[in-house]
């Protein structure tokens, strides 16, 4: 018997369990959904995350460690006190395609940045680019200003600055570097040359930190040298001045500054014809200081000694020239007597005894006729005659007729008092063992003991008098050179320089100071060197001798103070 009502029971049945599973079945597909968006938005998120701790322009991560990243060493004294270094730096930048009003969006920056040119900006934010730069180096505070504009399409970019704590202080020897970072000028150019350039290029600078670049100069010292030569600018109105301090044992420069100057951290007129670094990128006449490499030629010649006796009673008269002394004693001189009273005649004479091709060897040895070698690289190629003739070597016998720069004429000097050894300057550290490798005889030990007797005399009874520090036994040579006006030598106008080293029983250092153009001071009516250059090294010696580490000594037989010869 059949029971047509079973089957479709049971079909009734089957069709109540499909949806059962087809509810399970969606639900886990719902559940690998959820998983599915869970896992692509936490991706998204993670690298949210990752951008906004990454820097737009490198592309790596803003770590405590890439923050202190140098793109360049620092460069520091003597003493380990930090000359330059490199800061973090907001830079401004725009993206066209994200502008939404270039009107609107210039106009608030302009609110907050100064000299905007709303041109050109306007320019940039319509030009559809991907990206244009604004603004390189903004301030903390005009980046803070501009966020809080909320500008779409306007960001900043971290660049790396070059900052000097000292400003111009140390401008002339330091450098520049460019708006890159790379060196221009100066040390920041020499220690590109050396390597530093190249790892920029390859992009390896930023994977270590390099190690700073220790200098030879003495922040401090520095400091005193500018600040001597700011004042006498201004004391005796002079279109400029220098001065180096050179240690006469291993040639480092421990200071060196010419004013004017500039501020490297705004150096927009570091180009100007006046801000010149006249110690080492400029050539001079430097006057009577040349005196004194012509009194160490004839000593050494061995055809004068100090008893050599010149007659300065008439002028030389050469060709069409006369050559004349500025305060003539108008009788025979001895060679200290040549050496105090600065005699153009007496000096001229000895430069005779010698001979001209002597003469220029002789100056070419002391390096003064070459181009000086140093990290600078702005550095000037001295002048001399195509052709020496006798006129030529009478007039360069007392700083007429060659130009040379004053750092190199210090350097000589430091050859006339150390012993007779000519070092190459430097502006890195050197040890005295390191200098005597690269050192040359130029003079013997006995001429240049008889420098250091006839640079103190000149202190104590020429005119070096105003040189004279109490405590500190030194010697010098003044140099009163008058300069070429309209083709012809200006009896008004003048460059005046200053060659002293100290202690001069055992000398440290060779100081030089030059001023250009000095009027005379109030209740004189000459603007000698004497005058004003002397007087610039006295202060220099008063107020650094005890950073460079000389002691005053107090005499009591004045005996004492007389240099064997």
């Amino acid at each position: 018997m059949r029971f047509p009502f079973i089957k479709p029971r049971l079909k009734s049945v089957e069709q109540h369990r499909k949806p059962a599973i087809s509810a399970a079945s969606s639900r886990n597909r719902v559940i690998i959904a959820m998983g599915c968006f869970i896992a692509v938005y936490s991706v998204i998120g993670g690298r949210l995350v990752q951008y906004g701790l990454t820097d737009i322009d490198q592309g790596r991560s803003y770590g405590s460690v890439d923050r202190n990243m140098a793109a360049r060493p620092d460069l520091v004294d003597r003493n380990g006190v930090i000359m330059a270094s490199d800061i973090r730096v907001a830079s401004l930048y725009g993206e066209p395609r994200r502008i939404i009003d270039p009107d609107e969006a210039v106009e608030a920056l302009s609110t907050v940045l100064p000299d905007v040119d709303y041109k050109e900006w306007h320019r940039k934010l319509s030009s559809g680019a991907g990206f244009v730069w604004l603004r390189r180096e903004i301030t903390p505070k005009q980046q803070a200003q501009v966020l809080a504009l909320g500008i779409p399409g306007i960001g900043f970019r971290n660049e790396t600055r070059r900052f000097y704590p000292g400003g111009p202080n140390t401008a002339h020897i330091l450098g520049l570097v460019d708006i890159d970072n790379a060196g221009i000028s100066g040390i920041e150019k020499y220690i590109d040359n050396q390597g530093v350039g190249t790892l920029q290029e390859l992009g390896l600078d930023v994977s270590a930190e390099l190690p700073p670049v220790k200098l030879s100069i003495d922040a401090g010292v520095q400091h005193i040298v500018r600040d001597e030569l700011v004042r006498a600018m201004e004391k005796y109105r002079a279109i400029a001045a220098g001065a180096v301090i050179l240690n006469a044992n291993t040639g480092e420069v421990v200071a060196m500054s010419s004013v004017p100057d500039y501020d490297p951290n705004n150096p927009f007129n570091a180009n100007d014809k006046d801000r010149l670094n006249r110690m080492a990128a400029g050539t001079y006449e430097m006057g009577s200081t040349f005196k004194a490499f012509t009194t160490a030629m004839a000593l050494d010649s061995g055809k004068v000694t100090l008893n050599s006796r010149f007659d300065a009673s008439k002028p030389i008269k050469i060709a069409r020239f006369t050559i004349n002394d500025f305060h003539g004693k108008k009788r025979v001189l001895t060679v200290p007597e040549v050496f105090i009273y600065s005699s153009n005649i007496g000096t001229a004479k000895m430069a005779d005894v010698v001979g001209i091709d002597g003469h220029r060897a002789f100056l070419k040895k002391l390096g003064l006729l070459d181009m000086l070698k140093t990290e600078l690289p702005e550095t000037a190629r001295p002048l001399e005659p195509k052709e020496w003739k006798k006129l030529n070597s009478i007039t360069i016998s007392f700083g007429h007729g060659v130009t040379t720069t004053p750092l190199q004429t210090a350097m000589a000097a430091a050859a006339l008092v150390n012993g007779g050894k000519l070092i190459n300057p430097t502006f890195l550290p050197r040890t005295k063992e390191q200098a005597d490798a690269i050192s040359e005889q130029v003079i013997s030990a006995k001429t240049s003991a008889e420098m250091r007797y006839l640079f103190r005399l000149n202190v104590e009874q020429g005119s070096g008098r105003n040189a004279e520090v109490e405590g500190f036994y030194m010697g010098g040579k003044t140099g009163t050179a008058e300069k070429v006006v309209n083709g012809r030598y200006s009896n008004d106008v003048r460059f005046n320089a200053f060659l002293a080293a100290f202690p001069i029983d055992d000398p440290e250092y060779v100081i030089l100071t030059i001023i250009d153009e000095p009027k005379p001071e109030e209740g004189n009516y000459s603007a000698t060197a004497g005058l004003n250059a002397a007087p610039m090294v006295e202060a220099i010696i008063r107020r650094s001798a005890s950073l460079l580490g000389i002691q005053p000594k107090f005499y009591t037989d004045r005996e004492a103070l007389q240099v064997s010869y």
